[in-house]
């Protein structure tokens, strides 16, 4: 479990092709890399990996072939900035919100403002229903508050500081991101499904397919 605040920041130094996925060669601070340690959960733009292997300089991690078509991975250019957080330890503060690492889905910065004013991005469609003003949305591991959004799309408003502590510095639209949406929305969403479903069988059960 991670807060998606980002204090660490690496670089994409390797990908290369495994039976099933791919491995990840990251570099980081020393700071990192003591908690990077084999077996230990790293967000890394917003995805949960696990540290394989570590030297002085970088760590290591696997990505399954389904990491690779659900997220930004398979394609971020090697030399690219990386979010990176630590696993939460029992007694940390708990400053942006509850982050899985569970990447939803992929979506890309359709506008930023010149000043002041919202960042808009796009969003899988099937990630709306979780997605609501003042709710919480991970964008590449930062935990960010949802000013507005639509059935594609959400804003949301940044201060100076962390547009220039993360890579948000140098995004510019059509740049991809991945995307977790707020926890609390995921369980929201499925309760009404299922309440949907069960009304829906019910009516079947009792007045037959023209009810239904």
């Amino acid at each position: 479990m991670f807060t998606g605040l980002i204090r660490h920041l690496g670089k994409l130094e390797s990908r290369t092709p495994r039976p099933g996925g791919a491995r990840l060669r990251i570099s980081a601070s020393p700071e990192l890399l003591a908690r990077a340690e084999m077996g230990a959960s790293i967000a890394s733009n917003g995805s949960c990996l696990t540290a394989v292997s570590r030297n002085e300089h970088a760590f290591e991690a696997d990505l399954s072939e389904e990491t690779l078509l659900k997220t930004t991975w398979s394609r971020l250019p090697l030399g690219a900035m990386v979010h990176l957080e630590p696993a939460l330890l029992v007694g940390d503060p708990l400053d942006g919100h509850l982050v899985s690492g569970h990447v939803d889905g992929v979506g890309c910065l359709l506008e930023r403002p010149r000043d002041e004013g919202f960042w808009r991005f796009s969003m899988p469609s099937d990630l709306a229903p979780m997605t609501a003003p003042k709710g919480s949305v991970a964008v590449d591991g930062i935990s960010l508050t949802v000013v507005e959004c639509g059935r594609d799309w959400f804003t949301v408003a940044l201060i100076p500081e962390t547009v220039r502590s993360t890579r948000l510095a140098g995004m510019r639209p059509g740049d991809e991101v991945n995307l977790e949406a707020d926890p609390i929305g995921r369980y929201v969403a499925r309760a009404l499904e299922l309440r949907q479903k069960d009304a829906t069988l019910g009516n079947f059960m009792k007045n037959g397919w023209g009810q239904a």
